[in-house]
């Protein structure tokens, strides 16, 4: 598989590990059918990426070959984003005793890593993905803060993310730094 590729089913597991872990706080007439359409989006982009699906498309493959390297600044951008999570789960769980702002946590880094992302792969469209999913992480953080209703705190920073990384990488779009960049210059599709 491609760069690309892997990281649409990087993307896509992501998305079904948010929607399966916090659906489970959803009515159960709403929660299955979210959670069986969230593991066939996940099926449908793991088996069309292993099959080069997006036909014809473009990928920004590793230097010399279509290997799945992502290189340095990708994996800086994890270090940061595990970091991150680590030091906030401590306090959330050691010092604020607040284990329902945990969601909102996760979602509001996982969104943040995604400005990192948009930089190290130049690809500007991850901005607007980064800033959905760490609103509704800090979203999340608010609602907890004010004692909201748990099913509330896991909808808005929980299963709406995992739409939103689903969504992402279901939905045709350029695969190309070069592509993106021509499109914000010149402000249509390339």
């Amino acid at each position: 598989m491609t760069k690309d590729q892997t990281g649409r089913v990087i993307g896509a597991a992501f998305g079904l590990v948010f929607i399966q872990a916090n659906a489970v706080a959803l009515p159960t007439a709403v929660a299955a059918p979210l959670r069986l359409l969230s593991l066939a989006a996940f099926l449908w982009v793991a088996v069309l990426g292993r099959r080069g699906g997006q036909a014809g498309q473009a990928s920004p493959a590793a230097p010399g070959g279509s290997g799945t390297r992502f290189g340095r600044r990708y994996w800086y951008v994890v270090a940061v984003e595990v970091a991150g999570l680590a030091a906030g789960l401590f306090v959330i769980a050691r010092v604020l005793h607040a284990p329902e702002a945990t969601v909102g946590w996760i979602a509001f880094v996982v969104g943040v890593h995604f400005f990192g992302l948009a930089v190290a792969w130049r690809r500007p469209a991850l901005h607007v993905l980064g800033a959905s999913i760490a609103a509704c992480g800090a979203a999340g953080l608010v609602l907890a803060a004010f004692d909201a209703p748990v099913v509330a705190i896991r909808t808005v920073a929980g299963v709406l993310p995992g739409v939103l990384l689903l969504a992402s990488v279901l939905r045709p779009g350029r695969t190309t730094p070069a592509a993106a960049t021509s499109e914000v210059r010149s402000g249509t599709p390339a």
